[in-house]
């Protein structure tokens, strides 16, 4: 049996190395981290060859005094816990005490700083000197970091290219920027400035929210501020309409800390589920305070990830916040907001702000366009009932009455003007064309008609259940022996929408009800899509289905929907858009289908000028 020895001291720092420094970025993120914990408001960040070649870090923190130093880069050495109560409640960005060393063990390092009370600065290399020698230098601390795993080779074969890591390294400077937005930043590689980022007060956040993730974020964005149980969020999420193909706009921050979270991620996604299309990716900035005892961040090596102790709770208030900033028909955003506070904090030394009420913010009007497109106001007549009307002619394909199908003479632009104005036309029997005080909106109706239906279903759902009404003419639908039996399985969650069904032979199923909304739906169409919505519910431990069908009511809902509202083709009238239109300023999320497409879209005059080179 082979003997069992210790490891030596420089391979079990290369060890560690590997769990805490995966690429040049993981090196700075240790770096800056500490400069943080070291009280620093100007960080300066220089970078060659994406940094496998050198790396440095300057803060202006408190620095370290000379007997100091050689500790610092010692394993397991830090000023940051003293006791298992403060790793319970750790506060700090950097507290294991491993991250000096193992840098060191797979790079040549070199550490300078001075306090602010000393006459001048001590010099360390690493590896080379035994003790720290004086040398000139600003107040604070400044880490050299060159020739990554030149002793590792195997590790450096799996770095990318230079531009890779370098792209690595912006992103996480942009994050941790937005993190603390107190602190001054600046990034330079390869001799060229890249970032230069001052630091800023709470009332111009948004200057560094476009510095560091566009103009275009910042122009979509809805504002959140919730708190709940000893939780606090506050931030920033992109309307639907901004949706990513990648997650690269995705920043949260747990009590100053930058995290990448499966159970915040699913919370946020889920949130997005009505309203955002699934091969798109939403784009946020938030941040989470609560209790440090309530949250455990050393779960991992380069403390990426943590864990809550009710990690539902913190789920569900996620979810419920981030679902109402979405509901919200005027997409709140936070910029020139009047009263309104900063949405995402600026930390004091990562300590979590008291956690207060949210604050309640008025919509703003629907989409932007003006604050009275919920008051009632525009209403002419009931618009819910010539809409149930529409939706009862769904399929026979009436033109409007009189002159061109689809098209008749507009109501005049006078006086108040509803958001989204006055249908003056139907094109292509699928686009609503509408005038409003801006210009021009161009409706998808059946993506519209179909928002419209869903919020309506759930509501109703919700409140009462679904109730059916009784088919003229029941539909018998030919299945097989094991569709017929999935039907007997699932009639209980059929008739809790409102669609009630009998099996009459071993092959046939009839439909005796369905809502009054979706009587002049395909009903053979839609039934079949329910009841493959359905079958795809899993199993429940006993075997049961029956205690999981709600966590799917929304797609089944959402089927319901697509099915019963304005097919493409179906030519409306004005009355008929107009109600349309109406409804959509009443309907919350109604800017995004059920399929996370857009409803509608607006072109000022101004826009249309340009288009057109009027005044050039």
């Amino acid at each position: 049996m082979p003997e069992i020895l210790a490891l030596p001291q420089s391979l079990v720092n290369q060890i560690a190395a590997g769990e805490v420094v995966e690429r040049p970025a993981s090196v700075i993120k240790e770096l800056v981290e500490n400069a943080l914990d070291a009280g620093a408001d100007r960080i300066e960040v220089q970078v060659v060859a994406g940094g496998v070649k050198q790396l440095s870090v300057r803060d202006n923190g408190h620095g370290m005094p000379p007997e100091q130093m050689p500790l610092a880069l010692a394993p397991h050495a830090t000023s940051k816990i003293r006791n298992l109560d403060d790793l319970e409640a750790v506060a700090s960005l950097g507290f294991r005490g491993e991250a000096l060393a193992s840098i060191q063990s797979i790079s040549r390092l070199r550490l300078v700083s001075r306090t602010a009370d000393a006459e001048h600065g001590w010099e360390l290399e690493a590896g080379v000197d035994d003790e720290p020698r004086p040398t000139p230098a600003r107040p604070g601390t400044l880490v050299d970091v060159r020739d990554l795993f030149f002793n590792v080779p195997a590790r450096r074969k799996f770095l990318r290219t230079e531009r890779t890591e370098f792209g690595h390294i912006d992103q996480l400077l942009r994050r941790l920027a937005l993190a603390n937005p107190a602190v001054s930043f600046s990034l330079v590689h390869n001799g060229r400035g890249v970032l230069d980022l001052p630091a800023v007060e709470a009332a111009d956040l948004e200057r560094r929210i476009a510095a560091t993730l566009g103009r275009a974020f910042l122009d979509q964005a809805r504002d959140i501020d919730a708190a709940a149980s000893g939780l606090a969020l506050r931030g920033l999420v992109a309307s639907p309409q901004y949706a990513r193909s990648s997650t690269d706009q995705q920043l949260f921050f747990v009590n100053g800390r930058v995290v990448r979270d499966r159970l915040i991620a699913h919370a946020v996604r889920r949130a997005y589920a009505d309203v955002l299309h699934q091969a798109r990716h939403p784009a946020y900035v938030l941040s989470l305070w609560l209790d440090p005892t309530a949250v455990d961040v050393n779960v991992h090596p380069t403390k990426a990830e943590v864990r809550f102790r009710d990690a539902r709770g913190v789920h569900d208030f996620l979810f419920q916040a981030v679902h109402r900033a979405l509901a919200a028909p005027g997409g709140g955003r936070h910029a020139g907001a009047e009263g309104a506070e900063p949405s995402f904090p600026v930390a004091d030394d990562h300590v979590p702000p008291p956690v207060r009420p949210a604050t309640g913010r008025s919509s703003g009007g629907f989409g932007g366009f003006g604050g009275a497109g919920r008051s009632g106001v525009y209403s002419a007549g009931d618009s819910g009932q010539a809409y149930l009307s529409l939706l009862a002619q769904g399929h026979r394909g009436e033109s409007s009455p009189g002159g061109a199908p689809g098209v008749r003479e507009p109501a005049p632009i006078e006086g108040e003007v509803p958001p989204l104005g006055y249908a003056v036309a139907h094109l292509g029997g699928v686009y609503i064309l509408a005038q409003n005080r801006e210009g021009l909106v161009i409706v998808d109706a059946h993506a519209a008609a179909e928002r419209v239906t869903y919020e309506r279903l759930k509501e109703k759902y919700r409140d009462q259940g679904l109730s059916g009404a009784p088919l003229l003419l029941p539909v018998d639908l030919s299945v097989s022996p094991g569709e017929a039996d999935a039907f007997e399985e699932f009639c209980d969650a059929f008739a809790a929408t409102g669609v009630v069904l009998d099996r009459i032979g071993p092959e046939r199923v009839r439909v005796r009800e369905v809502p009054v909304m979706l009587r002049e739906a395909d009903i053979e169409a839609l039934v079949r899509e329910m009841l493959a919505e359905l079958r795809r519910v899993p199993l429940a431990p006993d075997g049961a289905r029956s205690s999981v069908i709600d966590d799917r009511v929304d797609e089944i809902l959402s089927t319901m929907a697509c099915h019963g509202s304005v097919r493409a083709n179906r030519r409306l009238g004005i009355e008929e858009m107009n109600a349309l239109l109406r409804d959509m300023e009443r309907t919350e999320r109604s800017d995004q289908c059920n399929h996370g497409r857009p409803t509608w879209r607006a072109l000022s005059l101004q826009e249309l000028d340009r288009w057109f080179m009027r005044g050039q």
